[in-house]
């Protein structure tokens, strides 16, 4: 692989949720480029808590959109799991039940939350935000 090549590697996006089409709805959302500035993003759809947590220690991640409603195992407990057991822990957006539930996702330290149900545009700029802080000037 050359330089060129390696500076617009795809960012990897986790999706968790137990739900199919909740994956679907994010990644349906986010397209494959969701910003010019931004290189092309390549999701890892996980369904199950401990492929979450095996994707996350492998250090591959560049976000990690883990959906709050999921069952058994939700999306804001594994965010604080990841969080205070991950050193430099990429960002973490968790979905949330509802608006109301935001201060849930502020107690599981991740960097930020979107209500369901998904707002396409609010999704894409949350992510665009948090993908910015992964990709070199």
């Amino acid at each position: 692989m050359t330089d060129a090549n390696s500076k617009t590697a795809p960012l990897k996006v986790l999706v968790y949720s137990d739900d199919v089409n909740t994956r679907q709805q994010v990644i349906l959302a986010l397209g494959r480029r969701p910003h010019p500035d931004l290189p092309e993003l390549e999701y890892v759809e996980v369904a199950t808590e401990p492929v979450v947590i095996a994707n996350m220690d492998a250090g591959h991640i560049d976000l990690a959109i883990l959906d709050g409603e999921a069952a058994p195992a939700g999306g804001m407990g594994i965010a604080k799991q990841l969080k205070d057991e991950i050193f430099d822990c990429p960002p973490v957006l968790v979905l949330t039940g509802r608006p109301q539930d935001a201060w849930l996702a502020t107690w599981s330290r991740a960097e930020a939350a979107v209500p369901h149900p998904l707002d396409p545009i609010q999704l894409a700029e949350t992510v665009i935000g948090l993908l910015r802080s992964r990709v070199p000037a």
